[in-house]
């Protein structure tokens, strides 16, 4: 069972993936792919650099992530060059670790944390994320809960509001759900919902 785990910033899919690792599932962070597929002089790395110049590196040739996602933030154009040099990458990367997992586990519940699953520019769009994915699960937190984490953080409001509305709306998101989680009460309450939907995937209900 291949399952894509999707939310916002701050609705706390993070806490949520781990929750399923915990109980058993294999989980494909596409945040640690997007860092992996940009280590130096790899293909996205090289196509970063030719594009971006190397302003964007630091001494030891590693890519500042900070710096690159000050140049690209609220410019399009920009966005859309990066997501074509690192998504493809990413997709084949993670195709790679759902053949291995397949190979040695056929009977694998493989949850994809992919942030942007479902929005225009994820690598997922133009393919059709319902081919890659059998299931698709949301960590929902109203708009107030996710302000607020942000803040906790050690972000501004303006700021934090900036963010969450770069992103699609959660309750966009939960249209396309199998499974929506909320996450706005304690972790007890949210673990006890992946409890559900884990024992869901797995055939356990």
């Amino acid at each position: 069972m291949i399952v894509g785990l999707t939310g916002s910033i701050a609705s706390g899919k993070s806490t949520v993936a781990n929750f399923f690792k915990e109980l058993g599932a294999y989980l494909i962070d596409w945040d640690v792919l997007a860092r992996e597929i940009v280590r130096p002089h790899m293909k996205a790395w090289e196509g970063i650099v030719e594009y971006f110049g190397s302003a964007v590196l630091n001494e030891d040739s590693t890519l500042n992530r900070q710096k690159l996602g000050e140049i690209v933030f609220g410019d399009e154009e920009k966005v859309k060059k990066l997501d074509e040099i690192t998504h493809p990458e990413i997709f084949k990367e993670d195709q790679r670790i759902t053949n291995e997992i397949r190979n040695s586990d056929p009977d694998a519940v493989v949850i994809k944390d992919i942030p942007l699953l479902g929005e225009s520019n994820s690598p997922l769009t133009e393919i059709g994320f319902d081919i890659i994915v059998d299931k698709v699960v949301v960590v929902y937190a109203s708009e107030e809960n996710q302000r607020k984490r942000l803040q906790e953080r050690g972000f501004a409001t303006e700021e934090a509001m900036k963010r969450i509305s770069s992103q699609m709306p959660l309750d966009e998101k939960v249209k396309f759900a199998d499974f929506v989680i909320q996450n706005d009460g304690s972790l007890e309450e949210t673990r006890r919902q992946v409890e559900r939907v884990y024992n869901a995937l797995s055939g356990k209900e």
